[in-house]
């Protein structure tokens, strides 16, 4: 819960631009599990009087983890003040909890991108690159890349403080900046389809290390990891990002 609160909610200022933003502020969940970034998403907003409501839309591949949760909800502590929303949502798929409209998409990501509206946040916690690398490629982040609403900024937040998946990442079209420290991480990673919304934005200097790294080449299913080529190095450097 520290973390999610922490890496997620917090940093991503979700109270702070929801306040700002004239309609509906969405947010995107990716691997609800047993639900502790959305407990933080709901704490986050408690006793919030936006003039609209805040959808979270959570996508998940199994329901496993969560009943699981909720079984045990009084001895798990986070979960206990949300039982009832989160039993609503398992039985129906929908759940409405203070603030928050809340919304369950259960099936592969992938699939799932145009049954939910734009986010302005996306909560990114599937698992690793190497445990789920279906959700890491260039593929995948062009295609989420090309799912966000050009006219609303997005802000994505991600424990990984990997080179290769900021690569990744900054070639699918989203600008990349550092992340606050998580528990033994001294940096995470945001990344957004605006540069304004990023604290601080990879610069220049990070790129002569990406040009020394091993296992700077951008994920691409099934390949191994590898140095960046020479074609990816040039796309790269021509980022918006780093023309300042």
């Amino acid at each position: 819960m520290t973390e999610a609160r922490t890496l997620h909610a917090e940093q991503q200022r979700l109270v702070e631009r929801a306040a700002a933003t004239r309609g509906d502020f969405v947010i995107w969940d990716v691997g609800l599990g047993a639900a502790a970034n959305a407990v933080a998403v709901l704490e986050a907003f408690a006793g919030f009087a936006g003039a609209a409501p805040v959808r979270l839309h959570s996508f998940e591949v199994t329901t496993a983890p969560l009943a699981f949760a909720v079984e045990n909800a009084e001895d798990l502590g986070y979960l206990a003040p949300h039982r009832a929303a989160v039993v609503r949502l398992l039985e129906t798929g929908h759940s409405l909890d203070g603030a928050i409209d809340w919304h369950l998409h259960l099936g592969d990501f992938r699939e799932l991108l145009s049954t939910a509206p734009a986010p302005h946040a996306i909560i990114f916690d599937p698992y690793s690159p190497r445990s789920n690398p279906e959700l890491w490629t260039l593929e995948h982040f062009t295609h989420l890349f090309a799912a966000l609403d050009p006219q609303r900024g997005c802000l994505w937040s991600n424990y990984t403080r990997s080179t290769a998946v900021r690569v990744t990442l900054l070639l699918a079209g989203f600008h990349v900046g550092l992340g606050a420290a998580t528990g033994e991480k001294n940096q995470t990673t945001l990344a957004s389809n605006t540069l304004e919304l990023l604290a601080a934005p990879l610069d220049r200097a990070w790129l002569e290390r990406v040009r020394r790294s091993t296992a700077s080449a951008p994920l691409r299913a099934g390949e191994l990891p590898a140095p960046i080529s020479d074609a990816d190095w040039q796309r790269l450097q021509a980022h918006p990002q780093f023309a300042r």
